[in-house]
């Protein structure tokens, strides 16, 4: 089998994604600030944001997936006034960059990028920031291909879950499809491996609700009790948001579903 360097391995997404890559008898390699204890797979000790590194974790690869990011937002859970001017770019651009420049070096056969749904319309810095990854990935001489997914469940959860001190929730009633990290990993490996180029088709949940309707599902599933306050935004507004439903390939497992199961977990755990 190929072997195959994973960026953002340590991530929500990079350990479904190492999970399946494994499960389908790939060699995995993940290139990460800080080696975990992990026996199956090898670990390159680096930083996107430098490049420390990265010429010894190219070394033999074939297929590079790159899911590393750098979100704010996603690492605290809610937003911040300085979302909205500013957000760091040192792994998603520079660092970006600096990857497919040591690919080519490293004659890597495939770079698949994952990216976000929306980012054209998207208003936020780090949309911004996104987009010139991406571009930088659409114009590279590589063959590559780039992945766009819906925002994740579990940032679903933590944004709803920042709102529990408040006594009234309000929430737009935009519709949209966030997605299981689980299914989007399915779908790149496939994507990695299938021999397809370029932009590929873009995927989602199979759940097109509000993000009131998400909200409430959210409540009965934690047994929360506020009252939500529906949120009319216009059309513009919620795209700048990355409030959007995907078109593409849909996930499987519902919001609902992904829900039972962390609830299941934790009982577990408890």
């Amino acid at each position: 089998m190929s072997l195959v360097l994973v960026t953002g391995g340590s991530g929500h997404l990079g350990r479904d994604l190492v999970d399946r890559l494994v499960q389908a008898g790939h060699r995995v390699r993940v290139f990460a600030r800080s080696p975990q204890a992990r026996a199956d797979i090898e670990w390159a000790t680096g930083d996107l944001a430098t490049g420390e590194g990265l010429r010894a974790a190219l070394r033999g690869v074939d297929t590079v997936i790159n899911a590393a990011t750098c979100s704010p937002i996603a690492r605290r859970g809610g937003i911040r006034p300085i979302d909205f001017f500013r957000s760091p770019s040192a792994v998603d651009v520079e660092g970006t960059e600096r990857l497919l420049a040591s690919c080519g070096d490293a004659e890597v056969r495939h770079f698949l990028h994952v990216s976000i749904v929306g980012l054209d319309d998207a208003s936020l810095p780090y949309a911004r920031v996104k987009l010139a990854g991406e571009r930088l990935v659409r114009g590279s001489d590589l063959s590559w291909s780039v992945v766009r997914a819906m925002p994740f469940y579990y940032l679903l959860e933590t944004m709803l879950a920042s709102l529990s001190w408040l006594p009234l929730w309000p929430v737009p009633t935009t519709v949209f499809n966030p997605v299981d990290t689980s299914d989007v990993a399915g779908y790149l490996v496939s994507c990695a491996f299938d021999g397809e180029r370029g932009e590929r088709a873009e995927i989602g949940g199979p759940d097109d609700l509000g993000c009131d309707a998400f909200a409430r599902q959210y409540q009965a599933a934690r047994g929360i009790r506020r009252p939500i306050l529906p949120m009319r935004v216009s059309e513009r507004t919620a795209r700048g948001m990355g409030l959007v439903v995907s078109s593409g390939v849909r996930g499987t497992l519902s919001w609902s579903d992904w829900l039972q199961r962390r609830s299941s977990a934790f009982q577990i755990a408890a």
